[in-house]
C-alpha cells in the first residue's frame, strides 16, 4: 500500500539525467578501475622468472592462472550485489579486496602465499560486469556506444600497460617491487574512486531521494528498495542464485553468446600469451626485458587506432536512427566484418616474419598491430551487439563474454610455453592462425542470419513478447 518512487516519477534524480560532463567524469574513473585490475593481471608475468629463482620452482607462471580464472568468476559474483547495494560501495569493497591481496603477495614468504593472494585478487576484481553496469545506469542502448567504446578501450589497454611497465621492473628491480607498484596504482585508484565517483544505480538513488522527500515534508513516498525492507530482508537467495547462473546459462545455451564469447576470449588470450611468447620471439634478436616491453607500445597504439575507427560508424548509426530508421542489432557487427579478418591475417603474417635474423624484428611489430586492432574491435563490437540483441538480459550476455575472456586468458599460461617449445615459433603461430580462422567465421553467420537465430532464442522471445505488450 505504500507509494513507490519510480524512475519515470523522478527521472531527474537518476544518473540518466546527469550532465554529459558528470557522466564522463564517472566513465573515466570507471575506466581507471578497469585499467588497474587488468594491469594487475598482466604485470605479474614479468615477475615469473625471479619468483622461480627465489623459491627454486618452475611453476611461477601458475600465478597468471590463479588470478585470471578466479577473475572470470569474480566478475559474476560481484554484479548482483552491485544491483542491490549500489555500484559505489561494491566497487570500493572490490578495490579493498584487491589491495589486500596484492599486499599478501608482496609480503609472502612462500610461493603458496603468492598463489593465495592471486586467487583472492582475482575473486575480488569486480571487472567489466560492474563497470559496464555503470555505463547502463547512465545511457540507454541507443546512446551508449561512445561510452562502451571508452570503457572497452581502457579494459584492453590495462593489460598492455602492465606489460609495458613490467619490463623495466623485471630488469632493474626485484620481484616484490612488481607487487608494490601494483599496490601503489591500485590504492591510488581506490582513493580517486572514493573521492570522485558517485552512486549511479537507479534504485539506490531513488531510495535516497525518497528519504529526502519524507524528511522535507509529510510526503509518504518510498524508494523501490525501501518497500522491500532492509538489505538482508530484501536479499532473495534464490533470485540472486538465478541471476548469477544466467550468464553461464546464456553462455552455454545461446549460440550468439557462446560463439562470440569464444572469439572474444580467444583474441584476449592471444594478448596475454604475448607476454610470454614475446620473450621467445624477440630473444632471437637479443632483446632485453625493457626492449620487449617497448615492443608492446605499438600494440597499445593499435587499440587507440581501432577506438577511433568506430567513430564514423557510430555517427552513421545515430544519423540513421535520427531519420526514423529502426536498426537491427546485427548492424552493430558491420564494421567488425572487415576488422575481424585482421586477427588470422596478423597471426599468419607473424608466423613468417618471427623466425629471427636475418629478417628484421619490425615485421613482428607490424603484424601485432593487426592483432591488436582485431582484439579491440572484437571486444567492443560483440559487447555492443549483445546489449542491443538481449535488452534487459544484456548484462548476463556480456557477463558470459567477460567470463570467456578472463577464463581463456588464464588458460593460455598453461599451454603457451609448452606449445612454443614443442612446435617452434612458426608452427605455433600457424596453429593459432587456423584456430583464429575458425573462431572468426561466426561473425559473418550472425551478421547475415542473426535475426533468424534470435527468433529461436528463449530470452529474445521473452523480450519480443514484452515489447508487443508495451505496444
Amino acid at each position: 500500500g505504500k507509494r513507490i518512487l519510480r524512475e519515470q516519477d523522478a527521472f531527474e534524480d537518476t544518473a540518466y539525467a546527469w550532465s554529459t560532463r558528470k557522466k564522463w567524469i564517472l566513465l573515466t574513473v570507471v575506466a581507471l578501475c578497469q585499467t588497474s585490475m587488468n594491469f594487475n593481471a598482466a604485470i605479474y608475468s614479468n615477475a615469473v622468472g625471479q619468483i622461480n629463482e627465489e623459491f627454486g620452482i618452475t611453476t611461477a607462471r601458475m600465478g597468471m592462472v590463479a588470478f585470471l580464472v578466479p577473475y572470470a568468476f569474480g566478475c559474476e559474483l560481484w554484479a548482483p550485489w552491485s544491483e542491490e547495494a549500489g555500484r559505489w560501495i561494491i566497487m570500493q569493497l572490490s578495490l579493498l579486496g584487491v589491495n589486500v591481496s596484492i599486499l599478501i603477495c608482496a609480503l609472502s614468504p612462500s610461493f603458496a602465499g603468492i598463489i593465495a593472494g592471486r586467487v583472492i585478487g582475482g575473486l575480488s576484481s569486480a571487472g567489466g560486469s560492474v563497470t559496464l553496469g555503470m555505463v547502463a545506469d547512465m545511457f540507454d542502448p541507443d546512446s551508449q556506444q561512445h561510452a562502451v567504446l571508452w570503457a572497452s578501450l581502457w579494459s584492453c589497454l590495462g593489460a598492455v600497460i602492465g606489460g609495458i611497465c613490467g619490463g623495466p621492473i623485471q630488469q632493474y628491480l626485484t620481484w616484490r617491487w612488481n607487487f608494490y607498484i601494483q599496490l601503489l596504482f591500485s590504492v591510488t585508484t581506490q582513493v580517486i574512486h572514493f573521492l570522485i565517483a558517485k552512486e549511479s544505480r537507479a534504485t539506490v538513488m531513488l531510495d535516497k531521494e525518497a528519504k529526502r522527500r519524507r524528511k522535507a515534508s509529510d510526503d509518504e513516498i518510498y524508494g523501490p528498495n525501501e518497500v522491500k525492507g532492509g538489505f538482508w530482508k530484501r536479499f532473495d537467495r534464490k533470485e540472486v542464485l538465478k541471476t548469477m547462473w544466467r550468464p553461464y546459462q546464456m553462455l552455454i545455451f545461446e549460440p550468439i553468446v557462446l560463439f562470440l564469447s569464444l572469439l572474444s576470449g580467444f583474441a584476449d588470450a592471444l594478448i596475454f600469451s604475448f607476454f610470454e611468447s614475446y620473450g621467445y620471439v624477440f630473444a632471437q634478436w637479443g632483446f632485453s626485458p625493457v626492449q620487449i616491453s617497448l615492443a608492446l607500445i605499438p600494440l597499445a597504439a593499435s587499440y587507440i587506432l581501432a577506438y577511433f575507427s568506430f567513430f564514423p560508424v557510430v555517427r552513421r548509426h545515430a544519423q540513421r536512427r535520427a531519420n526514423g530508421e529502426d536498426l537491427a542489432p546485427e548492424s552493430r557487427l558491420w564494421w567488425l566484418l572487415f576488422q575481424v579478418v585482421l586477427l588470422p591475417l596478423g597471426l599468419l603474417g607473424s608466423a613468417f616474419v618471427a623466425s629471427g635474423p636475418p629478417l628484421h624484428w619490425s615485421g613482428v611489430i607490424v603484424f601485432s598491430v593487426f592483432i591488436g586492432v582485431a582484439n579491440y574491435s572484437i571486444y567492443y563490437a560483440t559487447v555492443d551487439y549483445m546489449v542491443a540483441a538481449y535488452g534487459e538480459y544484456s548484462a548476463s550476455a556480456t557477463g558470459g563474454n567477460g567470463f570467456a575472456r578472463d577464463f581463456l586468458a588464464g588458460m593460455c599460461a598453461l599451454y603457451t610455453g609448452k606449445m612454443y617449445h614443442r612446435l617452434g615459433i612458426r608452427n605455433s603461430q600457424l596453429l593459432l592462425f587456423g584456430l583464429a580462422t575458425a573462431f572468426c567465421l561466426p561473425v559473418w553467420v550472425f551478421y547475415y542470419f542473426g535475426p533468424q537465430i534470435r527468433e529461436r532464442s528463449k530470452f529474445a522471445q521473452e523480450l519480443a513478447a514484452d515489447k508487443s505488450k508495451r505496444a
